[in-house]
């Protein structure tokens, strides 16, 4: 009973840690997710506020993939904090896992949203265009926020700030291998994570389709020659 209570304790320890920090990172991250729902589904009048919300929904953009970089507090936890293989398979790795995954998926569908908005206005050829150039300004903000520790509300608050220290770190060298690595990354993960989300699509939409024709099929009158 004492070592089941004792691994009860550690499961509950490991689990409750990080919570604060990764409870608003993932906040962070459904922002944007939020925004498209509004700002992308539907047809809405592109007014006064529905301009707003898209630069709103720019700004916090990078705060989806930026969960792929909290990865680091994974490995200082393997490294330091737990001692028990069994609480880190069991319990860190796969905690941290859907961390990032629901972070991810966010970025992931924000962009497939406003895709097909593009698509739904006549633009479908600028929809890779467009995911491009947000795939590199949001790997920009990314090393901004994980190494400069700027926020998404600092392009109100400390604009002068941050302009000067984007133009001073886009002429080093280190900070620009820094933002082609995550461009390469968060592009890659973005088109196999949209692969993924299209394949579960059609597969959902065609199982459903042929269970409804069968139901039909059932309902209607046998007939014997």
């Amino acid at each position: 009973m004492d070592q089941i209570a004792l691994w009860s304790e550690r499961i509950l320890s490991a689990l409750q840690d990080n919570n604060r920090w990764m409870g608003w990172n993932l906040f962070l991250a459904l922002v944007p997710f939020g925004l498209s729902l509004w700002l992308f589904r539907g047809s809405r009048t592109r007014t006064f506020l529905w301009w707003s919300g898209v630069l709103v929904f720019l700004a916090f953009l990078p705060n989806a993939p930026y969960v792929l970089t909290d990865v680091i507090h994974l490995i200082e936890d393997i490294r330091g904090r737990y001692q028990s293989v069994w609480i880190i398979s069991l319990v860190v790795i796969p905690k941290y896992f859907l961390f990032v995954l629901v972070g991810f998926q966010a970025y992931v569908l924000s962009l497939m949203y406003l895709g097909d908005y593009l698509k739904r206005q006549g633009f479908a050829w600028a929809v890779l265009s467009t995911e491009l150039v947000l795939h590199a300004l949001n790997a920009v903000g990314i090393y901004l926020g994980r190494f400069e520790r700027f926020n998404s509300w600092d392009l109100l608050t400390q604009l002068d700030s941050l302009t000067n220290t984007v133009l001073d770190e886009l002429v080093a060298k280190r900070p620009v291998l820094v933002m082609v690595v995550t461009f390469v990354i968060i592009t890659g993960l973005y088109f196999l994570s949209k692969t993924l989300n299209l394949a579960l699509v059609t597969y959902w939409r065609t199982k459903t389709n042929s269970e409804s024709s069968q139901k039909t099929a059932d309902r209607l009158p046998e007939h014997s020659g």
